[in-house]
């Protein structure tokens, strides 16, 4: 699936992408949708945590090319980059002795230089995250005596404290319960409201169609649709790439589609 890309923005380009050199998406070619929240669905193994995290520039592609601002991504000093582009793997690891204070600080080292460990907006930035993701309370305890939960709010402020413009998140509702989960959407939808743009890999269907602006289909590592959810979601689509036997309803407060399955004949 080819996707047409203007110069400025986050873009692969006829990516092989895999790890130690076995290929799990072949030609892809991925605009991400300024000002979107996208979110990448699919079933397992079919290749969304790879696109992320060649779009994070945490895996390189075998071939083809990732670029941002039309500049390839790995000409672009690590830095630079990060002040354009943060993202939060499924597994994030902190050193123990970090409070949650101290976690979502690192988010603004890069507005940091060798002569000046501060940033003015520093304070007012931190603050601001804490708050945003409701963990202001947590902020002097150690990150490693917060529940699962807890800490994903921690990690995600510390993605916010960043202040990108791209903000990447690989399955960020896993280890929330349901009400924090709707709470971590809702917070993506804030974040686009204030115009930057979301790309997350979400396992929820409907959650998904519920939350997300742009919806990204996967299926054997290749791009099977893109759009808004109405436009993405249909019985026919649902079966064929989750292999669930479904009829397509619409959300009664949102309008966005429903995936309800049928029942067992």
């Amino acid at each position: 699936m080819h996707e047409q890309h203007n110069a400025t923005g986050l873009h692969i380009s006829g990516g092989q992408l895999g790890y130690h050199g076995k290929t799990v998406c072949e030609n892809l070619n991925f605009s991400v949708p300024a000002g979107e929240f996208t979110a990448i669905i699919g079933p397992n193994g079919c290749g969304k945590s790879t696109v992320l995290k060649t779009l994070a520039r945490t895996l390189r592609p075998l071939s083809g090319e990732v670029s941002l601002n039309s500049e390839n991504v790995w000409n672009i000093r690590p830095k630079k980059f990060a002040q354009h582009v943060a993202s939060l793997p499924q597994h994030p690891i902190s050193p123990e002795s970090l409070t949650v204070k101290e976690l979502v600080a690192r988010g603004r080292h890069p507005y940091h230089s060798l002569l000046t460990r501060t940033h003015p907006d520093d304070a007012a930035v931190i603050d601001h995250a804490l708050h945003a993701t409701g963990v202001a309370p947590y902020a002097q305890r150690p990150l490693t005596e917060l529940s699962g939960g807890q800490q994903q709010r921690a990690w995600i402020a510390m993605v916010l404290a960043q202040e990108t413009d791209y903000v990447l998140l690989d399955e960020p509702t896993s280890f929330l319960d349901l009400a924090h989960q709707i709470e971590l959407l809702h917070l993506c939808q804030d974040i686009r409201a204030q115009h930057r743009t979301v790309v997350a890999v979400l396992h929820d269907i409907n959650q998904a169609a519920r939350y997300a602006s742009h919806l990204v289909v996967m299926h054997h590592g290749r791009i099977v649709r893109a759009g808004t959810p109405n436009d993405v979601l249909d019985a026919e689509l649902v079966s064929t790439v989750f292999g669930i036997d479904c009829v397509i309803e619409s959300d009664s407060q949102t309008g966005s589609p429903v995936v309800t399955v049928k029942n067992r004949q």
